[in-house]
């Protein structure tokens, strides 16, 4: 059953604990990324037997197997694909930035100009789940942004291929390089490189504690997206809230992962009663109800607050990966949301919209990084360049004060920098 917690009367620090891996993640990937760092192809395809118990000779997929995937999908379903595409593309393109140039003094100019990133990996995981939402949430803003190079790495199945929706995925989003790896030796090649696979510049996507840990590891080799843990759903909910679909939302989390957490914030004690009953009908009617089960068992919790304002200053205390503001005035409250990586607004707005077809990003900032992170976007896939031009008798105005400001730090070579040059 998941737990009921009345915030009066409960420590505080109840309404963050969570249950986290026990084995020891950061030496397992570490050794994982000085084997493929030294061994590239031949340590991946090693790996790709341990881990995905599939003997690979190719860790690229083919155009063939493109083709098929293409072939072996449903025609209803490559629509669905076009349209998330097509919303996730119409609201990533109001991110574009413009480079910037000043020249409103003479002798003076000074820009920024905004550049992509040249290439880019996504990870798109796979295992228990295939993910094609992932590929078009990932590579579309990149294609926005300009970068020449994007490829995708995935886990293949036991047969050695990628499931065919991530193909379908991305050839609808204009990716042509896929390779068969997962988990940290993914991250790790495209880091650092293998004979197969290039060498990025960043990567993005979310995946497992080892795919986590992976790209914590080799932050700073190359640029991540952020270190992403188990998805996270937080909904806020009155009396007048309906039991089941509040429980159904709190589920579609849970599935993902034992260690994914569901918390409804509410100020009714009937309500929070009526959901906890509704979740266990629901949890013997899912596909993947072992996950979901361990979820709510050791992540999931119902918190009672005296009134909706407290359950608001909650929600922002948690900053959750996916708020859920089940009311029917929700507009009243998005200005109170200070902490929250994406906001779904009112009763008819489940987080599975936003997951698939609404076409805002998907992935997002987990355990309480919302405070200080965004969702992916478009900028995420740029970098930014500044220029300064000065003419002789533009830094003959500055140059004694940059002398000076050189001189308070200590720093008289910067100083002599500056005035030699009006000293000539």
């Amino acid at each position: 059953m998941i737990k009921i917690l009345e915030l009066g009367k409960i420590d505080k620090k109840d309404i963050f604990a969570r249950v986290t891996p026990e084995f020891d993640v950061e030496s397992i990937v570490s050794d994982i990324i000085q084997n493929v760092k030294s061994n590239g192809d031949s340590a991946v395809l090693d790996y790709c037997e341990k881990f995905d118990k599939v003997k690979l000779s190719n860790l690229e997929v083919s155009p063939q197997e493109f083709d098929e995937a293409m072939s072996n999908i449903e025609p209803e379903f490559i629509e669905i694909l076009k349209k998330a595409a097509y919303n996730i593309e119409k609201f990533h393109r109001k991110q574009v930035r413009n480079s910037f140039i000043i020249n409103e003094e003479n002798g003076i100019v000074m820009g920024q100009k905004i550049l992509p990133i040249e290439a880019v990996g996504l990870y798109v995981p796979g295992g228990t789940a295939a993910y094609p939402s992932s590929v078009l949430m990932n590579s579309i803003p990149a294609k926005i942004a300009g970068c020449k190079n994007i490829v995708i790495t995935t886990p293949p199945d036991r047969s050695g291929k990628v499931n065919p929706a991530i193909l379908a995925a991305a050839k609808i989003a204009g990716v042509d390089k896929v390779f068969k790896v997962g988990g940290a030796q993914a991250i790790a090649a495209l880091a650092y490189g293998t004979e197969s696979i290039p060498k990025v510049d960043k990567i993005v996507g979310p995946g497992n504690a080892f795919v986590a840990e992976a790209k914590k590891q080799v932050f700073g080799k190359v640029a991540i997206d952020m270190i992403a843990g188990p998805s996270e759903i937080l909904i806020v909910a009155d009396s007048t809230s309906n039991p089941r679909h509040l429980a159904a939302d709190m589920l579609s989390q849970a599935e993902h992962d034992k260690l994914a957490s569901a918390v409804l914030v509410t100020d009714s004690i009937t309500l929070a009663e009526n959901v906890s009953e509704e979740i266990e009908k629901q949890l013997r009617c899912l596909e993947r109800e072992e996950i979901a089960r361990a979820s709510i068992e050791n992540n999931g919790k119902i918190i009672v607050c005296e009134n909706l304002d407290i359950a608001i200053d909650v929600a922002n205390e948690i900053a959750p990966e996916h708020l859920e503001l089940c009311l029917d005035s929700p507009f009243d409250y998005l200005d109170r949301i200070h902490h929250a990586g994406s906001v779904f607004m009112g009763k008819n707005c489940p987080e599975a919209l936003g997951d698939y077809l609404a076409g805002a990003n998907h992935t997002l900032p987990t355990s309480g990084t919302a405070r200080f992170s965004s969702p992916l976007s478009v900028d995420d896939f740029v970098k930014k360049t500044q220029y300064t031009y000065y003419t002789k008798d533009a830094l003959g105005k500055v140059a004694k004060d940059v002398e000076f400001f050189a001189t308070k730090e200590g720093l008289t070579a910067h100083a002599k920098s500056a005035v030699i040059r009006i000293e000539d």
